[in-house]
């Protein structure tokens, strides 16, 4: 009898580990999302600037993968009884759970956000945003992470006019080398973004922010592009959670607590081997969703699924549609001096994008990534022998973005 595969979320990660599951022997799989449309997540910035995006369909991208598609809120999950709860009541059960619910905007508990401030986090955030900016005047960013940056240069580059400032407690591009954070610096200088750091926001009000101190900085739209959240659907599940709800699992992707569920993608904890935590992005969501699809195939053959192992390499970042900073990394995500700029970087950033996109109608395309050898430990009677481990992408893009 085929096993019950249910995966739960159509994002980067959802919607590739679905493709590639379902090509598996003895598997039924089934998807749920909440919306039909597939959302590039990394081009929101530019939807909210009123860019065409086209949302595609999620059947479409499917194609004819023996996918069972189910459009519908996820509102709780049934850990004894291994079944999903919809909004509409109904239940799907699974022996094998894939959790890729990603993640949301978060204000972070500062006073007034969820009221005045647009975040970009997902597709409904950005047309409110998009709405918002038509009015015209003064954008204020909060956050100097990578999606500040990509959001404040899209901002200031696109019709109209419009002065754009960027606050931030932190550096700007703090995870970026001196050469990298040189270039945001010209390329902001160049569109006119004004450059507030080692500043935090106490407070969003209606007409702009209040800094600690008491500074009022006016605005008339706030774009909040610090801090996310995930669902609590898994911990009010059960599972074993970290202090943000998300997902904890071991070398495998699987829950800690109930190893019939895989997390991956900004829902899970994923761990490099040395403990250090993944950061949440596209390049991380794809292969933890081939790892997945491998594992779940390993268990379904009887073996023991191997360790999800990853590297990085480097960090795109536009900086509006003819610039962009392509910042090489360690392995370890710490940035080296080596960094693209300019107009080559901004075609390296869209062939990644496209790419990503590319990987969700053709999910061997991921499975494909250079590297070699299986990512299973095979089970003997008695012994076990190791596998080659999972392979990293040739590339690392902020998910955010």
């Amino acid at each position: 009898m085929a096993a019950r595969i249910l995966v739960l979320g159509a994002g980067y990660a959802g919607l590739v580990a679905a493709g590639l599951t379902a090509r598996l022997r003895n598997a039924r799989v089934t998807l749920v999302n909440a919306s039909d449309r597939f959302v590039e997540r990394v081009r929101l910035h530019q939807v909210a600037t009123g860019q065409w995006v086209r949302m595609r369909p999620i059947a479409e991208l499917l194609g004819d993968a023996p996918v069972d598609f189910v459009v519908g809120r996820v509102t709780a999950i049934d850990a004894a009884r291994r079944e999903a709860e919809l909004a509409d009541g109904r239940r799907l059960g699974y022996d094998i759970l894939i959790y890729a619910l990603g993640s949301m905007s978060d204000g972070g508990g500062v006073p007034g956000a969820a009221e005045h401030a647009y975040p970009v986090a997902v597709a409904e955030d950005a047309a409110r945003l998009r709405e918002r900016l038509t009015a015209g005047g003064t954008v204020a960013v909060v956050g100097g992470g990578l999606t500040g940056i990509e959001a404040a240069a899209e901002l200031a580059e696109t019709p109209p006019k419009r002065t754009v400032r960027l606050l931030t407690a932190d550096q700007l591009g703090a995870a970026l080398s001196e050469r990298g954070r040189r270039h945001v610096r010209r390329v902001f200088t160049r569109l006119g973004v004004e450059i507030r750091d080692g500043v935090r926001v106490a407070e969003v009000r209606a007409d702009g922010l209040v800094l600690d101190g008491g500074e009022h900085v006016p605005a008339d739209t706030v774009v909040w592009a610090t801090g996310f959240r995930v669902p609590d659907l898994a911990r009010d599940a059960g599972f074993a959670v970290d202090g943000h709800g998300r997902m904890l699992v071991d070398r495998a992707l699987r829950s800690v607590s109930n190893p019939e569920v895989y997390a991956i993608g900004d829902a899970a904890v994923m761990q490099r081997p040395d403990r250090q935590e993944l950061r949440m992005a596209c390049a991380t969501a794809l292969p933890s969703a081939r790892h997945v699809a491998r594992a779940v195939g390993d268990e379904l053959a009887g073996r023991e699924p191997g360790a999800f192992r990853f590297r990085y390499v480097n960090q795109c970042i536009s900086l509006g549609r003819r610039n962009a900073l392509v910042q090489y990394v360690r392995a370890d995500d710490s940035p080296v001096e080596f960094v693209l700029t300019g107009r080559i970087a901004a075609l390296y950033k869209e062939v990644i994008v496209r790419g990503a996109l590319a990987a969700q109608r053709h999910p061997t395309l991921v499975a494909l990534t250079p590297g070699g050898g299986p990512s299973s430990r095979r089970r003997t009677e008695g012994s076990r022998t190791d596998g080659a481990a999972d392979p990293a992408p040739g590339h690392s893009q902020e998910a955010h973005s």
